[in-house]
């Protein structure tokens, strides 16, 4: 299944909105990984919703 791009000059300037660190691209799930703020923020139709409320919370075995 082909997803959208997310364009990477992007991916290179986000940050975690909660924690300011980095965020790690899973291209499979379609999602940001914060992994220090334990988030996973998703990406739909292209575009990084970065918002804490739509994040989904993982544990150490997802990311």
């Amino acid at each position: 299944m082909s997803h959208p791009s997310v364009d990477p000059k992007l991916l290179e300037v986000l940050v975690c909105p909660i924690t300011k660190g980095p965020l790690r691209y899973d291209a499979d799930a379609q999602e940001l990984i914060s992994e220090q703020a334990h988030l996973a923020y998703p990406i739909r139709e292209g575009i990084p919703i970065m918002l804490p409320d739509e994040a989904r919370q993982i544990d150490d075995g997802d990311a």
